[in-house]
């Protein structure tokens, strides 16, 4: 007969021996230990008498209380590595069998579906609690360090719940407001005042969609001329204050410039022949945008910036991106900085926006350093530079996507939000 004294170990009363299914092992035992033990395990009572256990472990034969003894001495040795089995004398009464609860915590070790119930039935309430609660812990400091609670803590910064009336280039139009942080000065004055208000650039198209946003120092619009809701790509106008004196920037002038501008210096077109149908193994989703920022007296800084997505799953892949910085003149050399890393995609909201937020651990940044640098464009190199000694982690928010344009709110200078040529290429 095989009695159970753990979960783990157990008495076979006819081979006489232990069986420690933790450990494989069998631990011999006298036919005196095997019955004492025996009787320990099946008796009503507690308290085995030392007249029961001799008659057990000696019948019909007539010792020596000294060879019960001896007899106890010897099963607790053998006992000895399984803690929770505790032999205990019993002043004046005999011995005691006590085997603690504790030992339900080795079940995992066997394969045991009666010992895994006891596991879980006869620990305490308390141990339950305590180990519901520290399992609850570890699920919520797992979640607190992971990069999905990255995302949305940067996401939980940013509100998309108001509509703001703008007036640019002699067309009214509303536009979606984004901002971060609760910031102040949300009127439509602190993106319409570095314009000039007689221009009527945009009269022609009839009216406009846009995108305003702030991140409570840099005030940002992105504009898609024309009337469809979905944007043509054509036009697109991208203008960020970084200063709080209006620049008075003449919409007019600026069309003619920003053209000579993009004709004159693109230093991240990217021209890269398809390849004929279903022969690319990968495909390239690539964004381009041209940022303005006017400031009075200054000369006009454009950003060019050029990002591509090129995806191995569905929601990860390598991340590329590439920003060069000039000025009106040429008096700047292009400020080149590079960044190349992995991304995670999210899909989330802003309040009632949807967004698709955008991880990057950046593994590459290359910050190359023009030979000339106007006055107008020293502010944007050192916080390029900033960031080049400081970020390993980005954060990219798209914010609206068509088949030709998205928008995006970028980590360069602070926040930047602009509408982006989109385009796929087979590489």
């Amino acid at each position: 007969m095989v009695l159970k004294i753990t979960p783990y170990l157990e008495l076979d009363t006819e081979a006489n021996h232990l069986i420690d299914h933790v450990n494989g092992k069998n631990i011999s035992l006298t036919f005196s230990e095997s019955a004492v033990l025996s009787r320990l395990l099946t008796s009503s009572n507690s308290v085995c008498s030392k007249d029961e256990l001799l008659s057990a472990g000696w019948p019909d034969r007539v010792v020596a209380t000294t060879s019960l003894t001896q007899c106890i001495s010897t099963l607790r040795k053998k006992l000895d590595p399984y803690r929770e089995v505790q032999l205990k004398t019993v002043a004046r009464r005999g011995y005691q069998l006590h085997v603690s609860t504790q030992s339900h915590v080795k079940m995992l070790a066997v394969n045991d579906a009666e010992s895994m119930r006891a596991a879980i039935v006869n620990v305490s309430l308390m141990v339950k609690v305590s180990g519901i609660v520290f399992a609850v812990f570890l699920l919520l400091l797992a979640w607190y360090f992971s990069d999905y609670h990255k995302v949305s803590q940067n996401l939980s910064r940013w509100s998309s719940d108001k509509q703001v009336e703008l007036k640019i280039g002699g067309v009214t139009g509303e536009a979606q407001l984004l901002y971060k942080d609760n910031a102040p000065h949300l009127h439509p004055s602190m993106w319409e005042k570095h314009l000039d208000s007689d221009g009527d650039y945009l009269t022609s198209y009839g009216g406009f969609n846009a995108f305003v946003a702030t991140d409570g120092t840099n005030y940002s619009m992105a504009i898609c001329p024309g009337d469809d809701k979905q944007c043509s790509g054509n036009g697109l106008i991208n203008i960020t204050s970084v200063d709080s004196e209006p620049a008075g920037l003449n919409m007019k002038d600026f069309a003619e410039l920003s053209k000579k501008m993009e004709q004159r210096i693109r230093y991240n077109r990217i021209m890269l022949p398809e390849s004929e149908e279903g022969v690319g193994a990968l495909i390239e989703h690539h964004y381009h945008a041209d940022v303005y920022f006017p400031v009075k007296g200054e000369l006009l800084i454009r950003s060019d910036i050029s990002m591509s997505l090129i995806y191995d799953s569905d929601t990860t892949g390598e991340f590329h991106s590439s920003t060069c910085i000039t000025d009106e003149d040429c008096l700047t050399t292009p400020i080149k900085y590079k960044i190349r890393g992995k991304f995670k995609q999210y899909s989330e909201t802003i309040d009632d926006l949807r967004v698709d937020a955008f991880q990057v651990s950046v593994q590459q940044k290359d910050l190359i350093k023009p030979e000339r640098l106007n006055a107008s464009a020293v502010p944007f190199y050192r916080d390029l530079r900033k960031r080049d000694i400081k970020d390993e982690e980005l954060y990219f928010f798209r914010i609206y996507q068509d088949d030709k344009t998205a928008v995006w709110i970028t980590p360069l200078f602070g926040q930047v939000t602009a509408w982006y040529k989109y385009d796929k290429v087979d590489i």
